[in-house]
């Protein structure tokens, strides 16, 4: 009998492994190659090419246990997860998949045989719907499997019709429920399969791909029929193991109990804190399983879901008390009881809780500014008989705090109110016009026209791989975005020719530069770019004669800037590969620009890098270049270029033919761009800088081959130069430079004690230099060469001369004035320290402001000084009138 999920796991594969099935390990959470999907939802994800008949794979059945994330785009469990006992963000799915081999007989007698004779649930409690008009499924059912029509569902095809998109693979599907009982119905007399209530509850989607919707709506039948089949491992390890939720099954009750352990409170005890606990315990597997697989806190995209997720489970962990960082000590805990299954969760578990623990740091200061906001708005609202909360109240806790709509809409949820998604995007939109109309800059022009002008023109031929010179056919001109018959010397036009071995603009890497040669014109080019569909403009001025369409052109290269390009090329690859292996496998490129004379290189990462990580990382470039590697490129189907382990890049989409450039074993790249062809060629490597450019995104610069050598000789002179300045040779230059700053520091030591002592000297004594105003005693004093934190300092010792009165300081520093105003507490509600230092301010060209009982102000006008530091007497004598 089975009564763990692992045993479930190993049971699901064993079956279907079993009958012929090919078990396929998970994909990554972040999809390859398709730009339709924001995570892996589904087990059939990764075989979507193959449903397609757009690629193959060397077997007909497959099985997995997939790594699914529902979590923002269609497919959006998120705001549900914590209300209801089987809704999730991260789950598995168990899936069997036949591509062309067995279809719907099959399909229903394995789904079947593994409920009730492997995973053992009573068959007189399943239930089947199947498709209104799929009479063959419903006879393979009731008479094949025994299943009585009793529990035997007609639906429509809102339930029981699976479609990939609004074309393509489509079919009838049928599911397999189990009844829970009347204690999880909802009671009503209509309540029955199909109901939105708990008692029905699917167990197991199996989809019959038999049709191929055209454009018209026709259903027209596969050659090849298929299966696609989908099985939450988490309710049927809540089913098999005879609990009421799946937070009660043993995937969830090792968290809950660490939740309970860190928090203090116990699952299953109040219905506020259970609902946070599984708020909490679900986004912990998400989080941990995200940045596992390389997607990190950010505002946009996956990024930006991830993040939402984090701050969500923080929220609730701020509703059970904790007020610290606790969420990356549960990574642990899913990493113990998932990493037998997930090996990767092993080598990224520490990584996972430190992104976990920086995150979570970063929003509890927004939490505990906005918080109290929050809750008075939501008692407020209570409070006025609303059940809607103010949109624009909701939009002021953004714009002031940074503080998502989501969680706001969670915490009006939980208090029974909506909010008003009207005036909340009024006030966002009107907030993004604002910023439109202020802000300064210039949108690229449109290429409509000139594509409209030559779409019936064939595509450029690209033969810039193996060649750097080659002739090709003037097609077309474009001077000030239209075409062009003819163009003479001095005019600046874009050509177009029917093939060239010039590179365009792409994948980071800059365009080619070189030489257009006709028979009566030069032409040279400074950069070459690409349109829609492959049309080819290198951009040029026309140097010598006149050129004319359909002249025959020589078209070159130049080979300097390619090789230079090439090796920048070659180098980054090298870095990517380096920077994974140094920081971790959730190092992914986001941006690059690749120039004959430097490379740039943006990557996901979730900190600054060390010195020593730097000299890792360039260490391994400069150890590859020297072994002097062949550079490979091929060509290759999408799915077999990723099948082989190849990289794809952020944000690119990829056509059915890839090309792939690989480097020995270090590197293997989804590219197509120009590279090398030994490793050796890139003569030498140096990193120059590292910094952040945007929230998990790091970037790098670098040098190499000639670039990088100038920069050491530069670097190597600076190093000579800095020598002779300290008289010492450049071996001494550190050890000669330790002990000036030592010197220097003493120095600066004892400046500071004789100023402190003189200071103590002026503040001595001037009880003679106190006033009284209408009674109350008055100190004024100026002391130069202070700036306002010496001046702060200052004021310490002489605040207890008048313990009841007032204390105004001024001092000059480099032509800067600094006024410090002290009022004693007793004395503010006559006497506002603010409004002393603003009276004083306006006398030497300043303003200023502060507490009631300390203020302080800044000036530009010195000479006015003294002049200020008298009216203090006056303006406490008008006050006090």
């Amino acid at each position: 009998m089975i009564t763990t999920s692992l045993e479930l796991r190993r049971a699901f594969l064993d079956y279907f492994v079993e009958r012929g099935h090919t078990p396929v390990p998970s994909a990554p959470l972040i999809p390859q190659a398709d730009p339709t999907l924001l995570f892996t939802n589904a087990g059939m994800n990764q075989f979507k090419t193959v449903f397609l008949g757009e690629d193959s794979r060397p077997y007909a059945r497959a099985t997995s246990i997939q790594k699914c994330m529902r979590a923002g785009g269609k497919h959006n469990d998120l705001e549900n997860v914590g209300f209801t006992r089987r809704h999730h963000t991260f789950f598995e799915m168990l899936g069997n998949f036949s591509f062309g081999d067995y279809f719907k007989k099959d399909a229903i007698a394995f789904g079947w045989e593994f409920l009730t004779k492997v995973a053992e649930l009573p068959s007189e409690r399943l239930w089947v719907t199947v498709f209104r008009e799929d009479q063959e499924a419903y006879d393979l059912w009731h008479k094949d499997m025994g299943v009585s029509e009793a529990r035997l569902a007609r639906l429509d095809e809102k339930d029981n019709f699976w479609q990939m998109g609004d074309t393509g693979p489509c079919g009838p599907c049928s599911e397999i429920l189990i009844d829970q009982g009347e204690a999880f119905g909802c009671g009503r007399s209509t309540c029955a399969v199909g109901c939105d209530c708990d008692r029905y509850l699917e167990i197991w989607n199996l989809v019959f791909m038999q049709f191929d919707r055209d454009s018209s709506g026709t259903l027209n039948p596969l050659p090849k029929p298929s299966i696609d089949t989908g099985m939450g491992l988490e309710r049927l390890a809540a089913v098999t193991q005879g609990v009421s939720s799946n937070y009660d099954s043993d995937v969830f009750r090792p968290l809950l109990e660490s939740i309970a352990k860190g928090t203090g409170h116990e699952y299953g005890k109040a219905t506020d804190s259970d609902r946070s606990m599984r708020v909490i315990a679900d986004h912990v597997r998400a989080m941990t399983f995200l940045v596992t697989d390389g997607v990190l806190p950010s505002n946009e995209g996956r990024g930006y879901v991830l993040r939402r997720i984090m701050r969500r489970a923080a929220r609730h962990g701020r509703m059970l008390g904790m007020e610290s960082e606790f969420l990356y000590e549960l990574v642990s805990t899913v990493v113990t009881q998932m990493g037998t299954t997930y090996p990767e969760l092993l080598q990224m578990g520490d990584t996972v809780a430190e992104v976990v623990q920086g995150e979570e740091g970063r929003f509890i200061g927004t939490l505990e500014q906005a918080s109290p906001l929050l809750n008075q708005i939501l008692q407020e609202t209570k409070q006025q008989g609303k059940t809607q909360v103010s949109g624009n109240a909701v939009f002021k806790l953004y714009d002031t705090y940074g503080f998502p709509m989501d969680l706001v809409e969670d915490a009006a949820k939980e208090e029974g109110l909506t909010l008003d998604h009207t005036a909340y995007n009024q006030a966002l939109n009107e907030q993004r016009e604002r910023a439109r109309k202020t802000a300064k800059f210039t949108q690229a022009a449109s290429r409509a026209d000139v594509v409209k002008a030559i779409e019936v023109l064939p595509v450029t031929q690209f033969l810039g791989y193996a060649q750097q010179e080659a002739q090709g056919t003037l097609l077309a001109m474009v001077k000030d975005e239209h075409l062009v018959s003819e163009s003479q010397q001095g005019e600046d036009v874009e050509f177009l020719l029917d093939a060239t071995p010039f590179y365009p603009e792409g994948g980071g890497q800059v365009g080619d530069h070189g030489t257009l040669v006709g028979p009566s014109a030069r032409i040279r080019i400074h950069d070459t770019t690409k349109l829609a569909k492959g049309w080819f403009l290198h951009k040029g001025q026309v140097t010598e004669g006149r050129v004319r369409t359909g002249d025959h052109l020589t078209a070159t290269v130049n080979r300097g800037l390619r090789a230079d390009a090439a090796r920048n090329h070659t180098a980054t690859h090298l870095m990517h590969a380096a920077l994974r292996e140094v920081l971790g496998p959730h190092v992914k490129q986001h941006g690059s620009l690749v120039g004959p004379n430097r490379l740039r290189f943006d990557f996901s990462h979730f900190r600054g890098l060390t010195f020593r990580q730097m000299e890792d990382i360039e260490n391994l470039v400069n150890e590859q270049i020297r072994q002097n590697t062949v550079v490979q490129s091929e060509e290759m189907g999408i799915q077999d270029a990723l099948g082989r382990g190849a990289l794809a890049f952020f944000g690119d989409k990829y056509g059915d033919q890839v090309r792939v450039v690989e480097i020995g074993e270090f590197s293997k790249e989804l590219c197509g761009g120009t590279h090398c062809q030994h490793t050796g060629d890139v003569g030498l490597f140096r990193l120059l800088s590292e910094g952040g450019v945007a929230a998990g995104v790091r970037r790098i610069e670098a040098l190499t081959g000639a670039g990088a050598l100038q920069y050491e000789q530069k670097r190597d002179g600076e190093w000579r130069e800095l020598a002779g300045l300290l008289k010492a040779s450049p071996q001494e230059v550190v050890e000669k430079t330790k002990k000036l700053l030592t010197t220097l520091k003493e120095t600066e030591r004892a400046l500071e004690q004789a100023k402190q002592k003189a200071l103590d000297q002026q503040g001595a004594g001037q009880e003679a230099s106190i006033r009284e105003v209408k009674g109350m005693p008055i100190l004024v004093q100026r002391i130069d060469g202070l700036n306002m934190q010496e001046l702060r300092t200052f004021s310490d010792k002489l605040r207890n001369k008048v313990a009841t009165g007032v204390l105004v300081l001024g001092s000059v520093l480099d032509d800067k004035i600094a006024l410090l105003v002290i009022v004693s507490k007793e004395q503010t509600k006559l006497l506002p320290a603010g409004k002393v230092v603003q009276h004083l301010a306006q006398f030497v060209g300043g303003s200023g402001g502060g507490r009631p009982d300390m203020a302080q102000a800044g000036g530009n006008q010195p000479e006015n000084l003294d002049m200020a530091l008298d009216k203090v007497y006056e303006y406490v004598a008008t006050q006090l009138s």
